[in-house]
């Protein structure tokens, strides 16, 4: 075409396209517990690529091998079919070398609820990973402002806060550190929606919505237990047909984790100082036997290997 003329998007009156490497292809995610796999399921499962990193070729195992095993449950209550697990586990590429991140657009960390570990694993994925690419926490309290100090790209951290279980939860909330930059902001809430989630802005707050308005939910159905008013099964049947909840607030405290559950509630209580979020003695008691809900065959209710 010569200089003379006008393009075809002029003549249409469109904006070009964006740039092709705009577009967030693939993911990396540091951690592969419950929450890390659920992630890894949710990306894969919307035809982007994915690579999970843990620290030991045991975790990693470990890791395979359950999410294997959840998926398989789908297929056994017709959620899902065979071809879709294989092709969601063909997407995944697992590793302990955290340098393999080098090529991913986007990183999320998905470990403990522990601002130091946190922040030394920023620092490392900082230094690491190329200069474009955005990191996400999945922090569920923590503030993103004190996770970014450590990194050089302030306005590329971002928080993503999956709630459990990722692949069935069609929300996430998306927390804005300081410094993180509206372009930031706007591509990862693009990645939100083609993961088929639903971005929920919200400010930097400890607990941001979620977390802070269902802990004090769950801390006083145990406390309710506790003082013997009614059984745990009592509790939940209560509230699930009197308030037309999907699950009890104790059966939804052991498929968090009560570990994370506990985490969460001193963060609370450390940060805001009020009664509501002062963790009940009897998750203190469960967290201490190692009975940690779900994950661990019993918490306040004993399961099957199916996890029921």
């Amino acid at each position: 075409m010569d200089e003379g003329k006008l393009k075809l998007e002029d003549l249409l009156g469109v904006a070009p396209q964006k740039e092709e490497k705009e577009r967030i292809e693939y993911v990396a995610i540091i951690g592969a517990g419950v929450m890390g796999q659920g992630i890894a399921q949710t990306v894969s499962g919307s035809g982007v690529d994915v690579l999970i990193i843990e620290k030991d070729d045991e975790h990693l195992n470990c890791a395979k091998q359950n999410l294997s095993e959840a998926m398989e449950r789908e297929i056994g209550r017709w959620a899902m079919t065979k071809s879709e697990m294989k092709s969601i586990l063909s997407r995944i590429k697992w590793s302990t070398d955290i340098k393999d991140i080098e090529e991913c657009d986007l990183v999320i960390e998905a470990v403990d609820e522990n601002l130091e570990l946190k922040k030394t694993i920023f620092k490392q994925i900082d230094e690491i990973a190329r200069p474009d690419t955005i990191l996400v926490s999945n922090t569920s309290t923590l503030s993103l402002t004190q996770i970014a100090e450590v990194t050089k790209r302030k306005e590329k951290i971002v928080g993503m806060h999956f709630l459990n279980p990722v692949p069935k939860v069609p929300m996430v909330e998306l927390i804005k550190a300081i410094e993180t930059s509206e372009e930031t902001l706007a591509r990862v809430k693009e990645f939100a929606k083609r993961i088929g989630k639903t971005a929920v802005e919200v400010y930097e707050y400890p607990g941001f919505v979620t977390t802070r308005a269902i802990v004090p939910l769950l801390n006083e159905a145990m406390y309710i237990l506790m003082e013997g008013v009614a059984t745990a099964e009592g509790i939940d049947t209560a509230m699930k047909l009197g308030y037309n909840f999907p699950m009890g607030p104790l059966e939804m405290a052991d498929a968090m984790g009560l570990d994370e559950v506990l985490a969460w509630m001193e963060t609370l209580w450390k940060t805001l100082g009020e009664p509501r979020y002062r963790a009940c003695p009897i998750l203190r008691k469960l967290v201490r036997e190692k009975k940690l809900g779900r994950k661990t065959g019993e918490g306040f209710y004993k399961y099957n290997t199916d996890g029921k």
